[in-house]
């Protein structure tokens, strides 16, 4: 089996089309910005719901003038299969990340995931099984395993899901299986983790707990433990989630084609234990941190209590090994937020002051 820096070789060897939906993003840009320093063409589809143009402006300015010019972008919907058609003509490959997060959002408005999560997915396999896809990765969701008490959690066994939202990424699983036996079409699904890092969104009634907390921190806002503060999730790095997707896409091994994957680390921590160490990291550069309380609330209704992922199969069927444990990659987390606020403040200064100012930079020096 190839290590993931052989297929980073191979990919970067060989200029192929790929279609990465949800681009402006939070994952997707991630995806985006990797194909391009591998000098891959990308097409990218976002109708900016929860997407941002400046992720896409934060990407551009990492990979540099000439390799973005080999990103085309489609400012178009998966509930609109036609979009989808533009999107997969001539792609081959779609790493399909676009769809309406968050338990809570889901569950004040089912409709809305409905369309986007289940409806626009079977938009988006008609349209790549149409266009000859070679395949497609998309992404699914540990809330799939619903009230199973199993830990850790692994893709044969799942509970009843405990939320719309989970319900619409079973589907997709659902569907995906079904194209394959129909139609012949090959796909892989990817159960993510708690998945954390830059770019992901921090405000917002359905923002992520980390990047919401380490914004709150900055602010001095009150942050908010639902319930005891121990429940507990398996948090995966974001560079964990691409290594996954760009090996899923790239197998050459039958037997991982058409299966579901665990990403993550096989490794947990409770929600506690996530406040005191993102208190502790953000007090390293503002000590006042140091004293914030969290306020502690009801428990959320749709969320499972313990969540942690056995990544056996992603392991020996993908070649999958995260190389960004917990502590390292909300190190990495913190830092980027950091640089981020600092470089806005320091925007809104020069701005006050008359100044010309350039768009903030992705990597802000702390």
């Amino acid at each position: 089996m190839r290590t993931y820096e052989e297929v980073l070789e191979q990919i970067a060897g060989e200029r192929r089309t790929w279609l990465v939906t949800g681009a402006a993003g939070f994952i997707g840009s991630n995806l985006l910005e990797k194909l391009l320093v591998l000098g891959q063409a990308v097409v990218g589809l976002d109708n900016f719901s929860t997407g941002s143009r400046d992720n896409l402006e934060l990407v551009k300015g990492i990979v540099g003038e000439a390799r973005w010019q080999n990103f085309h972008f489609i400012e178009g919907d998966i509930r609109d299969l036609a979009a989808c058609r533009q999107a997969c003509e001539g792609v081959e490959l779609v790493l399909h990340q676009a769809a309406l997060g968050s338990v809570p959002r889901s569950v004040a408005d089912p409709i809305a995931s409905h369309e986007n999560n289940i409806s626009g997915f079977l938009n988006l396999l008609v349209a790549a099984r149409d266009a000859k896809v070679s395949r497609l990765v998309y992404a699914s969701s540990s809330s799939v395993y619903g009230d199973d008490q199993q830990l850790p959690k692994v893709e044969s066994r799942i509970g009843q899901q405990l939320s719309p939202y989970a319900v619409t990424k079973y589907v997709d699983e659902l569907y995906a299986a079904n194209f394959a036996r129909t139609y012949d079409f090959p796909s892989i699904g990817l159960r993510y983790f708690n998945v954390f890092g830059p770019r992901q969104k921090p405000d917002g009634p359905y923002a992520a707990v980390i990047p919401a907390w380490i914004q709150a921190m900055l602010n001095k806002e009150p942050i908010y433990i639902n319930g005891d503060g121990e429940t507990a999730r398996d948090f995966c790095y974001v560079d964990n989630a691409v290594q996954a997707n760009l090996l899923a896409a790239m197998t050459e091994d039958p037997a991982a084609v058409n299966e579901i994957y665990n990403i993550a680390l096989n490794s947990q921590m409770s929600l506690n234990m996530l406040f005191e160490t993102l208190r502790a990291l953000v007090g390293t550069h503002f000590p006042e941190t140091l004293a914030i309380k969290a306020i502690y609330r009801d428990f959320r209704a749709g969320d499972m209590r313990f969540s942690r992922a056995n990544i056996g199969k992603a392991h020996g069927l993908l070649g999958y090994h995260p190389v960004w444990p917990v502590q390292r990659g909300l190190k990495k987390t913190v830092e980027w937020y950091i640089a981020q606020s600092r470089a806005a403040s320091d925007r809104e200064q020069r701005i006050v002051a008359g100044e010309p100012v350039a768009a903030v930079p992705e990597n802000a020096a702390l």
